[in-house]
């Protein structure tokens, strides 16, 4: 992130400097193992998750000046700008909770695919969140910050959290881990995907009701990245979207130690031993006509 000016405020007792401009950068995400344990009353559903952000990544650019009222913008044509964008209720919700007057201008310049999987619009969010606590130096502590994001979406109070973790409730019970930050190939085919078509369709005949976030630990210690890859929605999604089933296939064909769908989809990733095998992987399937009108990464775990 970088920031580049700063202008005086009054908070009521005193005149404080806060960070008028600044870039960040949101990272993608992907699901490497999904368990959905039950439909909760209030229409979410519990699920046992483990999720960690790679390196792929959208630029947010921020602007606080005096006044009030806040504005998006974007160069992707396909996400809305008003009030239902994430990113709007963010910096919405931030303002509100802290009774803060602000003119907020937010750009958003898109990498990460729309409807994909891969938490786009909760990173954003999250981001935002963090940026702008930052920014007009409201004092506000990380816990202050997940209850206002778990407000927002399942996912963002992961991004606000930061690193792999393991997810249970609807997404707001984290816990951090540690797993190696592979090399994948994430490949989205050109079309979305809506989560809520997706949880709908979900036929529940889980028999592992009593999985947990201990169990989980557990298993991630003694099993191999093969062995934990699992997403209960994929099946829901490839019934509608064969293609995704071929991704994966194609995937494993040619390196990749395991392949799975992230989140509702449609995206597909594949794991690979290092930098080397995945760009490897990456010629080939750029040079396939299959994938001519798909988005193909090379990207990497972060922390």
């Amino acid at each position: 992130m970088y920031w580049t000016g700063t202008h005086s405020i009054f908070n009521g007792k005193r005149h404080i400097k806060i960070l008028s401009n600044m870039i960040v950068y949101s990272p993608a995400k992907i699901n490497l193992f999904l368990k959905v344990l039950k439909k909760r009353d209030d229409g979410y559903h519990d699920i046992v998750t483990v999720m960690q952000p790679v390196s792929i990544y959208d630029e947010i650019s921020l602007k606080i000046t005096n006044g009030e009222g806040i504005v998006v913008t974007s160069d992707n044509k396909t996400i809305p700008l008003d009030k239902t964008n994430l990113v709007y209720k963010a910096a919405d919700a931030l303002l509100s909770y802290t009774r803060l007057k602000r003119h907020v201008a937010i750009k958003i310049k898109k990498r990460i695919p729309v409807a994909a999987g891969l938490g786009g619009g909760s990173s954003n969010a999250a981001t935002v969140l963090t940026s702008l606590n930052s920014m007009l130096s409201t004092g506000l502590l990380t816990d202050n910050l997940l209850e206002i994001g778990a407000e927002l979406g399942s996912d963002v109070p992961f991004f606000i959290h930061g690193g792999s973790v393991i997810a249970a409730g609807r997404g707001e019970k984290i816990e951090g881990i540690e797993i190696p930050k592979f090399w994948y190939i994430i490949i989205n085919p050109d079309f979305p995907v809506s989560t809520a078509w997706v949880y709908g369709n979900l036929h529940l005949t889980n028999k592992q009701g009593n999985i947990n976030i201990l169990h989980l630990k557990k298993l991630l210690k003694s099993c191999t990245i093969e062995d934990i890859l699992e997403n209960d929605l994929e099946d829901v999604t490839v019934k509608r979207y064969p293609q995704i089933a071929e991704i994966k296939s194609f995937l494993k064909n040619i390196g990749a130690k395991g392949a799975l769908m992230s989140g509702s989809g449609p995206t597909v990733f594949g794991v690979f031993e290092n930098k080397e095998a995945a760009e490897s992987a990456f010629i080939r399937i750029k040079n396939d006509p299959m994938f001519k009108n798909m988005a193909v990464f090379v990207a990497q775990g972060i922390e």
